[in-house]
């Protein structure tokens, strides 16, 4: 008898545990919006991520560059009592009381790539963007022995990539001969390089590198000079380094360099099954970044140093 209890209290312990590695949990996944390749991508990473652990079931929902829209899709995930949320946000300030309660709610929140003010979120993943804007800044005083103009295509200006991609590459330049001739705010799309770069080209007859926060933005760039007939004239440099679209340019030789910027697509998914088992994560998580250039490509890219 004794026996049999012991055994029938091995099996429930079994069962158990087999119902808690069943358990289940929804995700909600709030994207800033998918007019950009890289962002695509992400939300690509982050489904194929998760299909790796069958007990996820991720929601995703597109903001269309709407921070209301956005916020909207919080308080919605809220309402739903999702087990956890991700958000990319549009921009910052607008984002983070939404952010702020549901994180208050009990909710853990990882904010991934942009980030929002305050501390109130459970973890930030994300690359370091001032030091990849640095580094394209370095490796432009490289290339061209420190002398030049320059054409820099902003990312939207309101969103944190876009400022510490700013900061960082006049950080990367100072003390250089380089000069900024044009800049302009983008807003991370390629139509609208195609447009500022016509704009600069109208402007100066001498120009030696243009800079675009992202890749879509270096070759919008590139096909307004080479409609002018001006394209062997300069370098182009942007960033993300998705291997369709960067790297791929790269290898065309359209870009000269990309700086890659990881989606963070699969950590955001490993950092939320460790916070929904109930383990500790880091408040930051910062992601590697690479450069690339024809001269590295096929070796993989070169690590940016820390």
């Amino acid at each position: 008898m004794v026996k049999v209890c012991v055994l029938l209290f091995l099996l429930s312990v079994t069962v158990s545990r087999d119902v808690a590695q069943q358990k289940s949990w929804t995700i909600g996944m709030s994207q800033c919006n998918l007019g950009e390749p890289w962002r695509v991508q992400m939300n690509s990473d982050i489904k194929k991520a998760a299909e790796r652990f069958p007990q996820l079931n991720v929601v995703f929902k597109d903001a269309q560059n709407d921070n209301l829209r956005q916020s909207a899709h919080v308080e919605e995930f809220i309402r739903a009592k999702v087990d956890l949320i991700i958000i990319s946000p549009k921009e910052a300030a607008p984002l983070t009381k939404p952010v702020a309660e549901a994180y208050r709610k009990g909710i853990p929140v990882i904010v991934l790539d942009r980030r929002v003010l305050g501390q109130e979120y459970t973890c930030f993943i994300g690359a370091d963007n001032k030091k990849i804007g640095r580094a394209a800044g370095t490796w432009i005083v490289q290339a061209t022995n420190g002398e030049g103009n320059v054409v820099e295509l902003k990312g939207l200006m309101t969103s944190t990539p876009g400022q510490d991609r700013h900061s960082g590459f006049r950080d990367g330049i100072r003390g250089s001969n380089m000069k900024i001739v044009f800049e302009a705010d983008m807003k991370w799309l390629e139509p609208n390089a195609r447009k500022e770069m016509e704009s600069a080209l109208a402007r100066f007859k001498k120009i030696d590198v243009v800079y675009a926060h992202n890749d879509p933005g270096a070759h919008g760039a590139y096909l307004a000079a080479k409609a002018a007939g001006r394209v062997k004239q300069m370098l182009f440099v942007g960033i993300d380094a998705l291997p369709h679209e960067g790297q791929m340019y790269v290898r065309q030789g359209i870009l000269s360099a990309s700086f890659e910027y990881p989606t963070g697509g699969k950590e955001a998914i490993d950092a939320a099954l460790s916070i929904l088992q109930g383990k500790s994560v880091p408040k930051e998580i910062t992601l590697r970044s690479r450069v690339f250039t024809k001269e590295n490509l096929d070796k993989g890219g070169e690590w940016l140093d820390e």
